[in-house]
Order: C-alpha cells, then structure tokens, then sequence
C-alpha cells in the first residue's frame, strides 16, 4: 500500500501497511474525510513521522488523542498551530520547562521546533471528528502506532521515552529499561499536573541522559 509518509519510515514500517487492519483502517480514514470533519487535515496525518526521520528519533513523546476543534491540530501531540494559544496541558509543560530549566521554551503553542530537534510526537490515534474527543479511537490507530513504538524500541538505542500518564505508561510498558531511558510521571492537565507532573524534572533529565550518550540536547 502507498502511504505518504517520509521514506525512512516507509522503509521500517513497509509491513505494517500492508496488514489486514491498516487497509480497513484506511477505508475507513478516507470516508470520514470525504463526508465529516476531521482533523488534523489530511496532508497532517503524518506530520511527525515526516518532520522527524526514523533515524533522526532521539526522544518520543505520546499523547492520546488529536485536538478536536479548529486551528488546534497539525499531526503533532500536544502541539497546535500559530495563532491559536497553547491548551492547558501544553501550559503547563511550558511552567514544567521554565521551572526545570530556567529558561522558556524556544516555542510558543507550536512544537515543530521540537520535532526538527528529533522529538517525535506521536499521538496513539492520528485523526479525529471535529468536536468528538477520542472519536477515531478503536480503529487500527492504536496497533499502527504500538507497532512504530515497538520498531524504535527494538532497531533503535538510547532512545528517551517520555510517558505522561497512565494511557502512555501502559502503551510504553514493554520499552527496555536497559536499553532506553523511559520517563514517567503524571499527565501534564491541570486535572493531574499537582500529582506529579510538576517537578519531575523530566527536561533536564532527558538532555543529560542525551549529552551522556554523546547526542545533542533539545532546545526545549
């Protein structure tokens, strides 16, 4: 099956598109587009894997779900587009980064900066009906991207895994702890950031672990 996506992907996850559930998976994709409102916009689907080459990967960050209402999503977990303001989970990680760091974040709502650096920021399920959070759920999404997860922790080194909440914590469970460096803490919302979140540290503790294995640190 042809998926547009950035060609060293394509190369590591050829097999995968041309399993049984991705082709209903993309039958289903195609109706949706072609008859509601779905967001990210189409070319976006795979905005992260094209900013961000397989090779390139030097840290993952997983979301759940697309935004759901306009402006907001372009392909990138907890990212939205310029002028739309940052939601609140990414405020928070903006307030996490100041008070890790020091320093504010290099972005201001959207995250492509980071994913040039080699963030990829993938979202468990890459589409979305507008106004329907978690409506494209249960469809296929969910194994593609526990397959590109498993395909980075196993061809892959010294990856850092960031896993914010227990959705990621458990879509992140098998990653080999001696192999990669994996991150875990409470989810960045505000319904969640107090139980943990802020404080963990987890900015400069990536970029150390990066330095450490001779890699360049993000600019966050």
């Amino acid at each position: 099956m042809n998926v547009n996506i950035e060609a060293s992907w394509q190369r590591v996850l050829c097999s995968e598109f041309e399993k049984e559930y991705f082709k209903h998976l993309t039958d289903f994709i195609r109706i949706e587009y072609a008859t509601k409102t779905v967001y990210p916009k189409a070319s976006k689907i795979f905005n992260a894997f094209n900013l961000t080459p397989f090779d390139k990967v030097k840290v993952v960050i997983i979301g759940q779900d697309p935004y759901h209402e306009p402006g907001q999503a372009h392909g990138l977990s907890f990212s939205v587009l310029a002028p739309t303001p940052p939601p609140p989970s990414l405020i928070n990680i903006y307030k996490e980064i100041k008070a890790d760091t020091g320093k504010d974040s290099i972005t201001q709502g959207d995250l492509t900066p980071w994913a040039q650096q080699g963030v990829l920021l993938l979202n468990a399920t890459l589409t979305v009906l507008s106004h329907k959070a978690l409506s494209h759920s249960g469809k296929g999404w969910e194994e593609f991207t526990d397959s590109v997860i498993h395909t980075l922790a196993e061809q892959r080194e010294n990856l850092v895994f960031i896993l914010w909440g227990s959705y990621a914590q458990k879509k992140g469970s098998f990653i080999d702890r001696k192999k990669h460096l994996v991150l875990q803490s409470a989810h960045p919302s505000p319904l969640s950031a107090y139980r943990g979140f802020f404080g963990n540290h987890q900015f400069s503790q990536t970029n150390q672990y990066l330095i450490a294995k001779g890699l360049q640190p993000i600019e966050w």
